[in-house]
C-alpha cells in the first residue's frame, strides 16, 4: 500500500475544470501529477454533488472534518436529534415485542 498524497485545493478545481473543458482523464493526471486516475473521478462526484467543502479537507479526514454536520439553526438541530430519538424509542418497542414473543413461545 503506497502512501496517501494530499493535493491542495486549487489542484482538484484546476482538474476539475480541465475535465469540463473536455480534455481526457489521462492528460489531465500527466499534467497536474495526479497519480490514480479514481481520485481524479471522486473529485468530479464531489463537484457534481456540491460537496465544494470536501475539497479543503485533508487526507482520511473526510468525515471528522468540522465535527459532524453543521446546521442552519438550532432549531434544525433540534430537529434532527427528535427525529433520531424517536427512532431509537420505535427500535426498543419493537426489540421488546420480539422479546415478548420469544420468552411467550420459551414457556
Amino acid at each position: 500500500m503506497g502512501t496517501r498524497v494530499s493535493y491542495p485545493a486549487e489542484v482538484k478545481m484546476k482538474a476539475i475544470e480541465m475535465r469540463l473543458a473536455g480534455i481526457s482523464v489521462k492528460q489531465v493526471m500527466e499534467e497536474l501529477n495526479i497519480k490514480n486516475k479514481t481520485q481524479l473521478m471522486t473529485w468530479m462526484k464531489w463537484y457534481k454533488n456540491g460537496e465544494m467543502h470536501r475539497f479543503h479537507q485533508p487526507v482520511g479526514k473526510q468525515y471528522t472534518f468540522g465535527k459532524g454536520p453543521e446546521y442552519d439553526s438550532e432549531e434544525a438541530r433540534l430537529q434532527v436529534e427528535n427525529r433520531y430519538l424517536k427512532q431509537q424509542i420505535e427500535v426498543l418497542k419493537k426489540y421488546a415485542e420480539l422479546e415478548r414473543k420469544w420468552l411467550g413461545k420459551s414457556l
